[in-house]
């Protein structure tokens, strides 16, 4: 039994798609759809049915899914183990991000693990937070760094940083000249906003709907770089970002931001830990190295 094909097999069960993991794994579907077959091929019958929106599990699927999720868990942790037994901290840690910290953060990291314990390496997916959110609860990350609107109170999740919110529009906008501006004044501005469903999009939503307004969006796109590109090469289009999303361009003069108040929106980035099973040692490793690097920035996602 391949653990690599396990894993694959029960990645795409949760995702129920083989779009969405050929995407997270930076691949193309025709791919993972080869090796799906080839699994499939080792137990006698299909352990997928194809729908119009994915593919979900059939009953010989289910059963099997239910006995190698286990399985590879057990089989990831003794050779964990028996690593750990030469003295060198080594494995694979899946690290789940927000695109906002995908740099400098991961290639930070990657720099120090790379320096400090050349055995661990890294398999990183970036998402936003509701796709990391079931990443965590399926085991397909060991880690995740993510928004949450609340600071976290448990052990399972770290306080990294805290991020207010900001209006962003082009170089030279004159509403976004003063540091800060009231949330109600964003009422009939034209707005580039997150695709629904998103916990971000639907915080702004309800935020407006409380102060009596609707948002207007005029343009909806998942990916950060789209919105502030809209916004830098149209004047009059705002967006609604974090500080981290926005510092480089800040610096290179190409948008400008006004701070957002009454309320002023601030999110908290949190390291979420495995809410199933152990941290092997270089989960652990990893987790602490994020955490220093963090608070060696001042508490901040990006280098002073």
């Amino acid at each position: 039994m391949n653990p690599s094909a396990v894993r694959l097999f029960l990645e795409v069960a949760e995702a129920g798609s083989l779009s969405k993991v050929a995407a997270r794994r930076q691949t193309v579907q025709s791919h993972v759809s080869r090796q799906i077959t080839d699994f499939e091929a080792g137990f006698g019958g299909a352990l997928f049915r194809r729908t119009g929106r994915g593919v979900v599990l059939t009953e010989l699927g289910a059963r099997v899914a239910g006995r190698l999720g286990p399985w590879l868990q057990e089989t990831e942790q003794l050779a964990l183990e028996l690593r750990s037994a030469s003295g060198q901290i080594a494995g694979q840690v899946r690290l789940g991000i927000i695109p906002t910290a995908a740099h400098p953060l991961t290639t930070r990291l990657f720099e120090r693990l790379q320096a400090e314990h050349p055995g661990i390496s890294l398999d990183v997916a970036e998402a936003q937070g509701t796709e990391l959110d079931a990443l965590l609860d399926s085991g397909a990350v060991d880690l995740a760094v993510l928004f949450r609107f609340a600071k976290p109170a448990g052990r399972e999740e770290k306080l990294l940083c805290s991020a207010s919110t900001y209006l962003v529009a082009a170089a030279g906008d004159e509403l976004t000249r003063e540091p800060t501006l009231n949330f109600a004044q964003l009422q009939g501005l034209q707005l580039v906003l997150p695709r629904r469903p998103s916990h971000w999009r639907h915080a702004l939503d309800e935020t407006a709907r409380s102060l009596g307004f609707q948002l207007n969006a005029v343009a909806e796109a998942d990916s950060l770089t789209v919105q502030k590109e809209l916004v830098a090469h149209q004047p009059g289009l705002y967006s609604v970002l974090g500080p981290y999303a926005i510092a480089a361009d800040l610096r290179a003069s190409r948008l400008q931001a006004s701070r957002l108040a009454r309320p002023d929106l601030v999110r908290h980035v949190t390291l979420a830990l495995p809410r199933h099973g152990k941290r092997s040692p270089a989960c652990k490793v990893t987790a602490q190295a994020i955490q220093a690097l963090v608070a060696g920035w001042g508490d901040r996602l990006t280098e002073p």
